[in-house]
């Protein structure tokens, strides 16, 4: 199982299940420049392998991805 940028499986992400990942699914999501995905730029720009590896997560940023904003301040510990 492939684990994207944000920290949700591949196959769970609404742009691979839509048929629109970015890396055409092989490879699942990676950090890099992607216009298609604020949270792969957002890791990228700050040198880390997924989104809540980040000290500033989670962030205006993650409330774009597919994972709710609630569950990331649980997981992070912050909020709760």
């Amino acid at each position: 199982m492939k684990i994207g940028v944000c920290g949700i499986a591949c196959e769970k992400c609404p742009l691979m299940v839509s048929g629109k990942c970015p890396n055409g699914g092989e490879q699942g999501c990676t950090p890099k420049e992607n216009e298609m995905c604020k949270i792969a730029t957002c890791a990228f720009d700050k040198g880390v392998s997924l989104c809540f590896e980040c000290p500033g997560f989670p962030c205006e940023t993650t409330k774009t991805g597919p994972i709710s904003y609630g569950y990331c301040q649980f997981i992070s510990g912050k909020g709760f």
